[in-house]
């Protein structure tokens, strides 16, 4: 009889055990496990990171990472950690946010336009992306991958069209450069490649002229007019004597790329370099800003008119007084000089 007590209250206390033991590994999987109070946090594990670094990135958002690493270990999550950018939603047990590691990684959204040279593209990028802007750069400047590509470091500023793309955040440089290529080759279709042929222009030399006419204009629906006006003087041999490209000759050539230069001198129309579009007549060597695709689209479509010249509007800001002769663009541009003493602006 004794014996049997004795067995009776073993096997209770490993009922006891048991149950303990299953209502702890149940919490440990099931339970939630969570630390914040907005509905979803964003948690970036870095490429070749490890299930310590995993560990360190969790510690703001999940209460109990010890209990976090056992459901990790076992699910075999600790041994194959993934990069990426992943959302912890409010209320997330262990076995949910396991799962979610090793396989919710979400894409972001990448955003550039407007960049004046490769250098702020590497920087803008790196923003929203893993790879740093100097890997960025030095992959964006590769002389094998732009010579293989009929390339150099002055037109591949414009093989990165400038749109809304979807990336993983663990995108590397080298990957960012190869989808952006692709994007390239895509954007020049049958379509837009009979375009440039018919007014005798390389796409390069589109994105060229699309960077001056974005550079003029920032109303959209005024630059196929813009661009009308550089495909006269360009198709009957005129210099392009585009103000923006003086601009950045001056740029280039101090290496000063943060100056301000609200107005062009007759001084800087002698200005000796292959962007300054006064002293030579053929279209510069490379694009002078990123142009948006209104702008490539408008060179590919430009109006077909009469005029040779325009100034900015003063009775009309961001809009300009288009011209068909010299004279009178010259009473026009008298009216913008007026204005422009007014304001007292000198540089």
């Amino acid at each position: 009889m004794y014996i049997k007590k004795i067995i009776l209250a073993v096997a209770i206390l490993g009922m006891i055990a048991f149950g303990i033991f299953g209502y702890y590994i149940y919490n440990s999987i099931f339970s939630s496990n969570t630390s914040f109070e907005a509905k979803e946090e964003v948690v970036y594990i870095p490429s070749n990171a490890n299930f310590q670094t995993v560990i360190d990135s969790l510690k703001p958002f999940v209460k109990d990472l010890e209990s976090f690493s056992l459901v990790a270990q076992k699910k075999g999550y600790a041994d194959n950690v993934r990069p990426g950018r992943y959302f912890l939603k409010k209320g997330m047990n262990n076995n949910e946010l396991v799962n979610t590691l090793r396989s919710g990684n979400k894409p972001v959204k990448v955003i550039f336009n407007n960049q004046e040279r490769l250098e702020n593209l590497a920087g803008r990028i790196s923003e929203q992306i893993e790879a740093d802007s100097v890997s960025l750069l030095k992959t964006f400047k590769d002389s094998e991958f732009l010579s293989e590509n009929d390339l150099n470091d002055k037109t591949a500023l414009g093989m990165y069209i400038p749109n809304q793309y979807e990336f993983y955040w663990n995108t590397s440089a080298e990957e960012f450069r190869s989808r952006m290529k692709k994007e390239y080759d895509r954007f020049w279709n049958e379509e837009r490649l009979k375009k440039a042929e018919q007014i005798g222009l390389s796409p390069k030399e589109v994105i060229t002229l699309a960077s001056i006419v974005q550079k003029e204009t920032a109303k959209v629906d005024e630059r196929p007019k813009v661009a009308g006006v550089y495909m006269n003087r360009y198709k009957n041999g005129w210099k392009l004597d585009a103000d923006p490209t003086v601009i950045y000759a001056i740029k280039e050539t101090t290496g000063n790329f943060d100056t301000i230069i609200k107005r062009v001198l007759y001084k800087d129309l002698e200005l000796e370099s292959p962007y300054n579009t006064y002293k030579y007549r053929q279209i510069p060597p490379g694009p002078i800003w990123m142009p948006d695709i209104s702008s490539i689209d408008a060179v590919l479509n430009y109006e077909d008119h009469d005029f040779y010249y325009f100034v900015a509007d003063v009775e009309n800001f961001g809009y300009h007084k288009f011209a068909k002769n010299l004279a009178q663009h010259n009473r026009n541009k008298q009216e913008y000089i007026r204005w422009i003493n007014k304001q007292g602006i000198k540089r």
